[in-house]
């Protein structure tokens, strides 16, 4: 399994901001379910509540209530760089000359460890080892000759990489989408007052209407006087790099990204697939719930029956979170259980959206064997992934990935399938509506932003200790 980015949201002058906070948060669960964080504003300050956990674990009634303001931003967060723990929780909050700073960021810098070490050779001090850190130092240094926005465009203007932030200062709300366009984040209304987030599926829950995209290369300024869209600093690339990934796996299936809609990209997706490669199969079978909607699209080109065979256990946490490779396994085994009488003597598709490592692959195929299916096959509905991903996504080095190590016949061996098949990069560009404005780096191994050392704990010295502040 992936690991998800990170989820963003943001509402300005609303009175009950911290609770639509939490449900925006809630709706976007699936794009982090390390830690989650809120931080309102209202005339006696900042206030804020961060943990670890799932957001309903991290909020109830009572804190909720001690969230006052009208402004808020919150952050659900998986680890793609800083390791698992509560001081990497966001939203960050630093105090610079008496000023109130929050940041939220989705998204991982290529440049991280110069920028922080050339930093720490300026007497910075780091509290985290998350590169969002980063952007608080770059953020405050220009504060001190600069306007809010004018700062954060120059900080901006240093950092390399994916980002997507909000930045709340000042009473005024700034939301920022790097000139590539990496990550997606959304604009919407909820009775009249502006509304960010990572997907639209946020929106959908509070109904509020979604307005459009965050451009690449955009700020979007709302304070006291209203709203205003601004450019960061330079040339803007000339095609956006949107993260494939998200329309392939990331995002919820009735979220608009990149103004496209999820479900129906997947389920195109599926048909490319039928069209490149259909086994003669008894039925096909997702496995839920990321390989679903390809797998409608697959069946219904293909014109075989689609058999909800797999089970998902919903009360299960997702499988990667386990420590050990054995929990792992155990995990996939408990997460999803085959219906016995369906597959015993059956020649069986499956149908799911990408095999990253391979290891819950193997475990499902080695169920369906036991329990006596005839034929196994395999349809991918993304290409292989052979380079790791430096812009946020959870596989940082090729040694994780199976289609970097192994042929597509050692592949099928090692997954004991008796047919493989990956959606080519053209049935996959075919699938969406800008073919042109996508990364496809971790197919191809062409990055938009070259990254050299980008491990991800490359900035992770000693545990923190304590917040910081400036």
């Amino acid at each position: 399994m992936i690991r998800h980015e990170c989820g963003l949201f943001g509402i300005y002058d609303h009175e009950d901001a911290a609770r639509l906070a939490y449900f925006g948060l809630y709706a976007q669960q699936h794009r982090g379910q390390e830690s989650a964080g809120i931080v309102t504003l209202n005339a006696d300050g900042v206030h804020e509540h961060k943990g670890m956990g799932l957001v309903p674990d991290v909020f109830s009634e009572s804190i909720l209530r001690a969230l006052p303001g009208r402004i808020a931003v919150g952050h659900v967060r998986y680890s793609t760089t800083g390791r698992s723990s509560s001081c990497n929780a966001q939203p960050f909050l630093a105090r610079y000359k008496g000023r109130d700073i929050v940041l939220a960021h989705n998204g991982n810098l290529v440049n991280a460890a110069e920028l922080r070490a050339e930093l720490e050779n300026e007497g910075a001090i780091f509290s985290t080892g998350n590169d969002t850190e980063i952007f608080i130092h770059l953020l405050v240094r220009s504060l001190r000759r600069n306007s809010l926005p004018e700062a954060l465009r120059e900080a901006c203007s240093r950092v390399r990489g994916a980002y997507c932030l909000l930045v709340l200062a000042d009473s005024t709300l700034i939301a920022v989408r790097d000139p590539f366009g990496f990550h997606p984040l959304a604009l919407g209304r909820l009775d009249g007052r502006p509304v960010f987030a990572s997907e639209t599926c946020a929106f959908d829950l509070l109904e509020a209407e979604y307005e459009r995209s965050v451009e690449p290369g955009e700020m979007i300024i709302v304070d006291e006087k209203g709203e205003r869209s601004e450019q960061l600093r330079g040339p803007l690339p000339q095609k956006p790099r949107q993260c494939i990934f998200e329309l392939v796996y990331f995002a919820r299936p009735d979220s608009y990204v990149f103004n496209e809609q999820v479900y129906l990209c997947r389920k195109q997706m599926g048909w490319q697939l039928a069209h490149e490669s259909t086994p003669d199969v008894d039925f096909v079978l997702p496995f839920p719930d990321s390989g679903v909607y390809s797998a409608v699209g697959f069946a219904q080109c293909a014109e075989l029956p689609y058999e909800h065979a797999m089970i998902r256990n919903h009360y299960v946490g997702r499988t990667f979170i386990q420590p050990t490779q054995s929990m792992r396994n155990f995990g996939v085994r408990v997460k999803i259980n085959p219906v016995r009488a369906m597959i015993q003597g059956k020649k069986i598709c499956i149908v799911d959206d990408s095999i990253v490592r391979g290891t819950t692959m193997i475990t499902r195929v080695k169920k369906l064997r036991e329990l006596g299916a005839k034929e196994v096959h395999i349809r991918i509905s993304c290409p292989p992934v052979k380079y790791p991903c430096h812009y946020g996504i959870d596989f940082s080095s090729r040694g994780e990935l199976i289609a970097a190590q192994c042929s597509l016949p050692e592949i099928v061996s090692r997954l004991d399938v008796d047919s493989l098949h990956y959606l080519s990069i053209d049935g996959l560009l075919r699938s969406v509506m800008h073919s042109d404005s996508y990364c496809l780096a971790c197919f191809t191994g062409e990055y938009p932003v070259p990254c050299g050392e980008c491990g991800k704990y490359r900035l992770e010295g000693q545990q923190p200790i304590r917040a910081f502040c400036f």
